[in-house]
């Protein structure tokens, strides 16, 4: 049995703020406004996990109204969300990452990325692909106003085929 959960995430960005995406600082670049430190990378791939494993949203799991998440690490909520969702029935598979923003350019970023997300997933860096597109100057991403975020994550179930994600039938 496999599931894939599909994951999606936007920030304006703040230039008050240091840019983290993946896991990783980008220097020499305007940060991302968000209740948390505003990883819109790893927030899609938040979402697309619980996605997958049929466990709601990030929003519902993590709310901006909760205020001891104010300025939360994103690595930190990921690993949560992983250590919870995926049991030993389970395994994440690979996870796939569109980042669509005009600047900056995320070519030196995107190896980094990839290794920082595959430790926190716990799996290889080949399963993990990190890809940047620009929006051609279309909507508010193509004016720099912010970047928007894609992910998908595959888990498929260990041998035992009539494994759940929670253990409930």
């Amino acid at each position: 049995m496999i599931r894939i959960g599909l994951g999606y995430d936007s920030h304006r960005f703040d230039p008050t703020r240091p840019l983290m995406l993946g896991g990783v600082e980008i220097s020499d670049a305007p940060g991302l406004s968000g209740h948390s430190d505003g990883d819109a990378v790893l927030h899609a791939v938040i979402d697309a996990l619980l996605g997958a494993a049929g466990a709601g949203d990030i929003g519902e799991r993590f709310p901006s109204s909760d205020p001891d998440l104010a300025g939360a690490a994103s690595d930190g909520l990921l690993e949560e969300v992983v250590d919870d969702v995926i049991d030993p029935a389970w395994r994440i598979v690979n996870c796939d990452i569109t980042v669509l923003a005009e600047e900056p350019i995320l070519s030196p970023w995107k190896l980094p990325m990839r290794t920082r997300i595959a430790d926190l997933l716990g799996i290889d860096a080949g399963s993990v692909s990190v890809k940047a597109k620009t929006n051609e100057g279309m909507g508010a991403i193509g004016r720099g106003e912010g970047i928007a975020v894609m992910a998908v994550v595959l888990i498929a179930a260990e041998p035992a085929p009539d494994a759940t994600l929670d253990g409930r039938d």
